[in-house]
């Protein structure tokens, strides 16, 4: 035995009470869980006292790009994650071709940044994949981009698919899936996907319930229409048959505060009548994106150039305004935008605009003299859109209910680069269980570890993970119930949780003593054929 962790409490993952008991780790497995202090090993870890959980699985993670370019991924292995997935939103960096990479890496900038020197050696979903198994610090699944998809096969125009684009964009989907994907993402408040009709997002997922995989659509509105969009979204997965996972299941803005119990209602029918649903969400109240995700998508159409290029016009800027501040644009969920809730945080000049980080629009335009929408355009363009922001749009009553619900799963949704990124990317899961389990009760503490652990591992057909069960691989994190916190804030957001002691990853220590290892266990997990 390699490993024994003795004397743990163990929280198996799978909502059962708590027991206490040696568990004992070889190879990449856990190979024997027996009675407190009967084990022994090369290692005994004493783990009195301790919680042993199966790692913490993130279901919507932005790690695509840091995960390889910062290969210590102190952000996840900090908070005992063992597994991320990939690919969400609808825009990542697999399938492409030269032009469509050139243009989403463009796109994404605010997301993810363009690392200088990168090596982007994939275009396929199966290279990329083959990329992650070179060495990464966590396991990670990946979905199918929708808009990467339409970008590479339709291109950024507001139109329907050709029936001879709609086909090949059928076939790449399929090829990737075989290639290992788990599902498919789509971001339908982001160009080019949002110009997608239901029909093309029925026929994309008939091709991946034909393969085994999943949706997670971030559907068309978290805003003046979000109960219609996930309704969409349901209806979307009854007429293909493939099961749904709901991304970042928020309802945001003042039109839904208090409107979380409408939601869960919605979801409630549709599982009474047999549809396959699960979601996630995150346990924070201000959401995090690309400021130029705003826009309005005819303003977005063409691509990055276009964008700059109406950004520059004086009557164009008028249409623009008018659409975001008056009408709502599709881009602001159908909500017109309060510029003293969106707050900028992450800029790519930051010698020219970093004064601009940690201030809202509406604080930037009074510092300036200028109205607040000037200030959005001419930031946008001075940072060729790679601009990140903040909404503070949440309701507190909201995420509690959502986080309550029996389909309920944990993603941060975090983006890890920027001045001062969003704490989720750095706090998700110990705030699940110090925040709202010890301090406020909200889940008890074996049912919010289900949640994160063996409720996302279904979710990903992967019945050898979210488990601690022997047999089942050793990704397993040890941490104290009485301690578990997130430490990071708005101020100071790359600050490390507190009460992990150890995480095993594929059974190897990433994390050993509250300190990173240098281990890279983590590799690509694949679609189940």
């Amino acid at each position: 035995m390699d490993v024994v962790f003795r004397g743990a409490t163990v929280v198996d993952g799978t909502g059962a009470r708590r027991f206490r008991a040696d568990v004992a780790v070889t190879g990449e497995r856990i190979g024997e869980i027996a009675a407190p202090g009967s084990l022994d090993g090369r290692r005994v870890l004493d783990a009195d006292g301790l919680v042993l959980a199966p790692g913490f699985i993130d279901m919507h993670s932005h790690s695509d790009l840091r995960v390889l370019a910062e290969p210590e991924h102190l952000a996840k292995v900090s908070q005992g994650v063992t597994l991320e997935v990939l690919g969400q939103d609808g825009l990542s960096y697999a399938p492409v071709d030269d032009a469509t990479l050139t243009a989403v890496r463009a796109q994404l900038t605010g997301w993810n940044d363009d690392p200088p020197g990168f090596d982007w050696n994939w275009r396929s979903v199966g290279e990329y994949l083959d990329r992650l198994d070179a060495g990464i610090a966590v396991n990670a699944a990946y979905l199918v981009p929708q808009g990467t998809l339409r970008m590479l096969c339709v291109g950024h125009e507001d139109r329907d698919a050709a029936p001879a684009e709609l086909d090949r964009m059928r076939r790449v989907l399929a090829e990737a899936l075989a290639e290992g994907a788990v599902g498919m993402s789509s971001g339908l408040t982001y160009t080019p996907g949002m110009y997608a009709s239901d029909s093309e997002l029925v026929e994309l997922c008939r091709v991946v319930a034909g393969h085994g995989g999943f949706y997670a659509p971030h559907h068309r509105s978290y805003g003046a229409g979000a109960l219609t969009a996930y309704a969409e979204m349901i209806e979307v997965s009854r007429a293909s048959g493939c099961p749904l996972h709901l991304a970042h299941a928020t309802m945001n803005f003042e039109v839904n505060r208090g409107r979380a119990d409408e939601l869960l209602a919605l979801v409630d029918r549709a599982l009474a009548a047999g549809a396959d649903i699960t979601l996630d969400s995150y346990p924070y109240l201000p959401g995090a994106t690309s400021l130029h995700a705003l826009l309005p998508s005819w303003a977005a159409e063409g691509g990055v150039g276009a964008t700059l290029a109406r950004l520059r016009d004086p009557e164009e800027r008028v249409r623009i305004r008018h659409a975001l501040e008056v009408v709502g644009s599709d881009g602001c969920h159908g909500v017109p935008v309060d510029w003293s809730t969106i707050e900028i945080n992450g800029v790519r000049d930051a010698e020219r605009n970093g004064h601009l980080v940690g201030r809202s629009i509406a604080e930037a335009a009074r510092a300036s003299g200028r109205e607040p929408v000037e200030v959005f355009f001419d930031v946008l363009v001075s940072e060729r859109l790679g601009t990140s922001c903040l909404m503070h749009v949440g309701h507190e009553e909201n995420v509690r209910a959502i986080m309550r619900h029996p389909a309920h799963t944990g993603g941060s949704d975090g983006l890890l680069v920027g001045a001062r990124p969003h704490p989720r990317a750095w706090g998700t899961f110990p705030r699940y269980l110090g925040h709202y389990v010890r301090e406020l009760g909200v889940l008890g503490l074996e049912e919010c570890v289900r949640h994160l652990t063996s409720r996302a591992a279904d979710r990903l057909r992967l019945p050898d993970r979210g488990r601690i069960r022997e047999g089942a691989v050793a990704d397993l994190v040890l941490f104290d119930a009485d301690t578990i916190a997130d430490t990071a804030t708005f101020d100071e957001p790359r600050r490390t949780a507190t009460g992990v002691h150890h995480v095993l990853v594929n059974g190897v220590p990433v994390l050993d003593s509250g300190r990173r290892t240098d281990a890279l266990p983590g590799r690509a997990v694949r679609r189940a054929s």
